[in-house]
């Protein structure tokens, strides 16, 4: 798979009309969900490259990240009359990257498309690195397929659109890949303002953190080695994740992340060394912004087997990305249930 092409714009129209221009299409279709056509498509309707636009609208939240809304795409793309040589425009979030991305990718066998993220999550980690996918039987992006946009178009003046959850959600992100980065990058990410973000400052910050990322898919771009550095804090945090949706109180997905983080660094420290000092300033970062989820010791069982469904696993043992310092990785780790259930008491009873 080809390295991804990504784009930081500051200004995004004549970006887009080259992306979209050495396509050669013979149609263009954009994708958005309610609340991405009511704030982000306004701010591109005006532009003469979009003026031939399609348009498909999917429902919002990643309770609507599934099959059916997979099949609405595709009956949709039918309906409008997309071939293999159509292109789709995937604007919105990470929900809207994923699964419309996947939708494309299947669609006629593959039709391409371009992914410009409007939240600050799909900006640094849904619309880079090539996964796209769907919700299934109660499991995180359980389906899917790895499919590179032809390319992905940032442009931080999308941020401004997002409300505080939305904004933290892809804070989590970002914070994790300054843990897995330099202790510099780190202390940068705890100490900025993210409830009154300086937004140029936070341009800049994405960019970096795109490039973290960047740096390991290219070198390991179908998750054989290196790139499962990027699921520190996701082991738990998709469990957490699963389990409020399945309990009809769904979490923002960075919400998810950065209590699996919490939970993930403690086992980094009793298992690795982690140093105590820098775990607890990131915890405690973490608890002041992202309050928690919360968890009774009766869904400790719950939680447990939703980890077992992790795709990282191997030989039916629950894998881990774990450190032993900032950005010195251990892959492959496992822990037994004690140790597990010994990191969700640590959350539960407030860090």
């Amino acid at each position: 798979m080809d390295e991804q092409k990504v784009i930081l714009a500051d200004r995004i129209e004549p970006v887009l009309a080259e992306a979209i221009a050495a396509c050669h299409a013979d149609r263009l279709i954009v994708i958005t969900d309610d609340t991405t056509h009511r704030l982000c498509w306004p701010l591109v309707s005006g532009f003469a490259c979009l003026a031939d636009a399609q348009h498909i609208v999917i429902k919002p939240g990643d309770e609507h990240k599934m099959l059916d809304t997979v099949e609405y795409v595709w009956s949709e793309l039918q309906r409008l009359g997309a071939t293999r040589h159509s292109l789709v425009v995937n604007l919105g979030g990470g929900m809207v990257t994923d699964l419309a991305g996947f939708a494309a990718s299947t669609f006629k066998r593959g039709m391409a498309f371009i992914n410009i993220p409007t939240t600050l999550l799909a900006m640094v980690d849904a619309s880079v690195g090539g996964k796209t996918g769907f919700n299934f039987g109660g499991l995180k992006n359980e389906i899917g397929v790895f499919r590179n946009a032809e390319c992905v178009i940032l442009d931080t003046n999308f941020l401004r659109t997002l409300d505080r959850e939305n904004l933290l959600s892809g804070y989590a992100e970002m914070l994790k890949h300054a843990l897995i980065s330099t202790p510099e990058m780190l202390r940068q990410h705890l100490a900025f303002d993210i409830e009154s973000p300086d937004l140029p400052l936070l341009g800049r910050m994405v960019s970096e953190s795109v490039a973290v990322k960047q740096r390991i898919v290219s070198e390991d771009p179908l998750e054989q080695g290196l790139r499962k550095a990027l699921n520190l804090g996701h082991t738990v945090g998709h469990a957490f994740e699963a389990f409020a949706l399945s309990k009809g109180q769904p979490v923002l997905h960075g919400y998810a992340v950065a209590a699996g983080l919490a939970c993930e660094l403690y086992l980094c420290c009793i298992k690795m060394g982690f140093p105590v000092a820098t775990m607890r300033q990131v915890v405690r970062f973490i608890t002041e912004h992202y309050g928690h989820i919360n968890i009774v010791c009766d869904d400790y069982p719950t939680l447990l087997k939703l980890m077992t469904h992790d795709k990282k696993n191997t030989a039916g043992q629950i894998n881990f990305t774990l450190l032993s310092d900032v950005g010195q990785l251990a892959l492959n780790q496992t822990a037994t249930d004690a140790e597990i259930i010994e990191s969700l008491d640590f959350y539960r009873e407030g860090l």
